[in-house]
């Protein structure tokens, strides 16, 4: 048996492993986040294209509550800050306004983003449709500032 035949069943384990651990194993959600307003590139980005970007995990994230019992969890996703750069979102910006999916929207002041992403995955589990599908995170705020179910993020300045 040649060497390359004995090695093709380690080669196509390693691609399935390795396929996983990059987002292989992701729902299958049809999903769309539209970045507009003050940007020179608009986008619109599918959940799948979400799941691609290089996720950020975000540990021991105090999940404040204006009603129930705050929690901390760890969170995982794509930062927005290289969203917008890549939007190319205007110099003069000052904030974003994140849109759900029902109509509640929130502004958020550009200078509260900090390490805000658009999570994926909250403790390690894809957070799913059942969770809300995808949410803004943004750490400095409270919980009700964290739109779940997001569609749109408009800059404005």
């Amino acid at each position: 048996m040649s060497i390359r035949k004995s090695l093709l069943p380690l080669f196509v384990a390693l691609l399935v492993v390795t396929l996983g651990a990059c987002g292989g194993n992701a729902p299958s959600i049809d999903w769309t986040v539209n970045v507009t307003g003050a940007v020179s590139n608009p986008l619109e980005i599918s959940y799948h294209d979400l799941v691609g970007r290089e996720q950020v995990t975000l540990e021991d994230v105090l999940m404040r509550r204006s009603q129930g019992e705050d929690s901390t969890n760890s969170w995982e996703g794509p930062a927005v800050g290289a969203i917008l750069e890549e939007a190319g979102a205007s110099a003069s910006a000052t904030a974003i306004v994140c849109m759900a999916d029902d109509g509640y929207a929130m502004e958020i002041p550009l200078g509260e983003l900090g390490d805000a992403i658009i999570a994926l995955k909250r403790d390690g589990e894809w957070i799913g449709e059942e969770g809300g599908v995808i949410r803004i995170v943004v750490p400095s705020l409270p919980a009700n500032s964290w739109i779940s179910q997001l569609t749109d993020i408009q800059v404005v300045e």
